[in-house]
């Protein structure tokens, strides 16, 4: 069996891996592909580790978001206070 015939595994991303990091990869191997500087024996793979690092990066978005999202929940129960809830009258 040749290697081409063999089923492609998927590439797997450093999980340490930033976003700006697979990004600034993911630019290259695009400036790669459109430039058509990437050889054709290397052409599946690379496709391939764009997609993982394109994963990699919409996984850290949607983990930022996430965050986002619990740091303002957090506020928003302040926010929604009256200003005199929670105060005495003092008169």
């Amino acid at each position: 069996m040749t290697q081409a015939d063999q089923p492609s595994e998927p590439i797997e991303v450093e999980t340490e891996l930033g976003y700006s990091e697979a990004l600034g990869e993911l630019e290259e191997i695009l400036a790669e592909l459109e430039e058509g500087d990437v050889d054709i024996d290397r052409l599946a793979a690379r496709v391939r580790r764009a997609a993982a690092l394109l994963e990699r990066c919409r996984g850290r978005i949607e983990e930022a978001s996430l965050e986002v999202t619990r740091v303002v929940a957090r506020l928003a129960p302040d926010a929604d206070r009256a200003p005199d809830e929670g105060t005495t009258d003092p008169g």
